[in-house]
């Protein structure tokens, strides 16, 4: 049977993402570099220089451009804008509206995340989101950054807030995107609804801006008698943030892999199934699935798939992945969920939270050189985006 051509809508973004701890280098200011240099800390090896993309986003958006893609995601970093409590650098403000200019000139639609995962080290040490200012805090920091978002249709407000109330909540060991998840912390969890709102708030000043946030989202399949086990594991899990989410511009789902749920919660991997380079099973279908879930428990605001991928040495298998996954996506678009965008997780080769080894990227990194080189990948999803043709060859 010939493998089918499916046809995206025009318009459609296409894109790949990044983060700015995982890519730029020297992020001192942020609670993550300081956890990665504890004496007997819970990180393998610390980030480092990372991408040097501080330095080189130019070149990272052109070889976005130049492969057709059309949309960059990236992150505002919020401890080199604020390193210190009230006081906001020009310098690094501007740094930021540079990136935003750079894809602009290149013809890249630029989405903005103004928190992805990390904390100023002051606010983290006043107990960051658990500080009841840190929503007012938070709404003073995109104050500064709005008069920077001129040309800027889409601003993600906090990446994956679900697992931030999880890994913030005191649970420093948590792999930062695992399938058994500790309870998110509640109090986190309602302070990052309020911080949201409050961003939206003040984004709404600007017209013509779409706001949102991402969700880590999960294919939650429950075991035969375990729909009721299944739904209370994801709700403060998932739903709860997704339901936040009700009435907002967009909402981004970010999807990766399948869970299994018992009486007993989840359920390791299925025996002999296909691993990624995160022990995660190979299963690209989850991205279909959990798009459809997060249309309903959302009620029915558009979706952005912000992040969706593999990390993987075989660039072959990447695009395996990718065709899969975006082919689960078209069949739920076509069964009436709206959907804007596809971006990949990720652009480049980049620092996983503690390690370099698990490699998501369109683009492969030298970390002694800072040589990027294209990957067979980035080609190929390019020419996707170019033609708006899903096709495997």
């Amino acid at each position: 049977m010939p493998t089918p051509t499916y046809s995206f809508p025009r318009g459609f973004l296409w894109g790949a993402a990044t983060a700015a701890h995982q890519i730029e280098g020297n992020n001192v200011n942020a609670d993550w570099w300081e956890r990665e240099h504890r004496p007997g800390g819970d990180v393998s090896e610390p980030s480092g220089d990372a991408d040097d993309s501080y330095n080189r986003y130019a070149q990272d958006i052109s070889l976005l451009a130049d492969s057709g893609l059309n949309t960059y995601r990236f992150s505002v970093e919020w401890a080199r804008v604020e390193p210190e409590e009230g006081f906001f650098s020009q310098a690094q403000i501007l740094h930021y509206r540079g990136m935003i200019e750079a894809c602009l000139e290149a013809g890249v639609t630029p989405m903005v995340t103004l928190n992805h995962m990390t904390l100023p080290r002051w606010l983290a040490h006043r107990g960051g989101w658990r500080d009841p200012a840190s929503t007012d805090l938070f709404g003073r920091y995109v104050e500064h950054l709005l008069p920077i978002l001129d040309g800027v249709t889409w601003v993600c407000t906090i990446n994956e807030p679900n697992m931030v109330a999880l890994t913030q909540g005191g649970q420093e060991g948590t792999d930062m995107a695992a399938a058994s998840l500790p309870t998110p912390d509640p109090v986190i969890s309602r302070s990052l609804v309020k911080a949201h709102r409050r961003a939206r708030e003040v984004l709404s000043r600007r017209p013509g801006l779409r706001s949102g946030w991402t969700i880590a989202c999960q294919d939650f399949q429950a075991l035969p008698g375990c729909e009721r086990e299944m739904e209370k594991y994801r709700y403060p899990r998932e739903e709860f943030f997704s339901q936040a989410a009700k009435g907002d511009d967009f909402i981004g789902v970010q999807a990766y892999l399948r869970t299994f749920i018992g009486t007993d919660g989840p359920r390791p991997v299925p025996a002999g199934a296909e691993r990624t380079l995160t022990g995660w099973e190979y299963y690209p279908a989850a991205l279909g699935e959990a798009v459809r879930y997060t249309w309903q428990a959302a009620g029915y605001t558009p979706i952005v798939v912000t992040e969706n991928g593999i990390a993987t040495a075989d660039d072959s298998r990447r695009i395996d992945y990718t065709f899969e996954a975006l082919s689960s996506l078209y069949r739920a678009m076509i069964d009436g969920v709206a959907v804007e965008g596809y971006i990949h997780w990720s652009l480049l080769d980049n620092y996983e939270w503690g390690s370099y080894k698990p490699t998501f990227g369109l683009v492969s990194v030298d970390h002694e050189t800072f040589e990027r080189r294209p990957k067979p990948s980035l080609e190929w999803l390019g020419r996707v985006a170019k033609t708006g043709l899903l096709r495997r060859d």
